[in-house]
């Protein structure tokens, strides 16, 4: 993995108390052997990826790196990647035949890094994310998340309410069957964040 310090950021902001939160665009090689170790955790068994091959990693990330509407970012703390970011457009995703997407809507992947030697981070996640929350609604000037983790995923779940994520349907999304992608039925939980939630008083 080249050195992170040296990559362009999307998005760059200190956290008082945490450090400094930058997002960057995913290097399919560069990045694709860490990914990998991340998504193959019996912890990222929702993320869907458990089992594919670091080739078949660089592959899926270097499809998803010629779309518009799909992106992979790594979000970094201090010089250190700390998670695995996903954003797309809902009304080109499959989730959008399932709720009806609005104007401003942004969807949002989220798969933590490994606590690693230190352990528990308690307000670990919660700082990380408020850098996240901040670059979709404000940087892309968007006026909605969504979220869509597994109903088996209980942790995220709660994680997104906790960042205060409103709970919406519970819903089904459908099997995708490209020739670039394959995604197996999926069972979700809506969640979403509204950009005068998250911000009050902002435009």
């Amino acid at each position: 993995m080249s050195d992170l310090r040296y990559r362009e950021a999307v998005h760059e902001q200190p956290i008082d108390g945490f450090g400094t939160v930058r997002i960057l665009p995913v290097d399919p090689s560069a990045d694709a052997g860490m990914i990998h170790r991340w998504v193959s955790e019996e912890r990222a068994v929702y993320w869907g990826m458990t089992g594919v091959s670091v080739a078949e990693v660089a592959g899926i990330y270097g499809h998803m790196g010629t779309l518009d509407s799909h992106h992979a970012f790594l979000v970094v703390k201090d010089a250190h990647a700390a998670a695995l970011l996903q954003t797309y457009e809902p009304g080109a995703d499959r989730v959008g035949e399932c709720y009806p997407v609005q104007a401003g809507d942004i969807g949002v992947h989220l798969l933590i890094a490994p606590a690693g030697e230190e352990g528990a981070r308690p307000g670990w996640t919660a700082r990380l994310a408020s850098a996240i929350i901040s670059y979709a609604l404000l940087g892309l000037d968007r006026r909605r998340i969504v979220v869509d983790p597994d109903v088996r995923n209980v942790k995220a779940i709660a994680r997104f309410e906790r960042l205060g994520f409103e709970q919406g349907p519970a819903v089904v999304l459908p099997e995708v069957n490209l020739p670039d992608v394959y995604l197996p039925e999926k069972h979700a939980q809506l969640a979403f964040l509204r950009r005068e939630a998250a911000f009050p008083g902002s435009a």
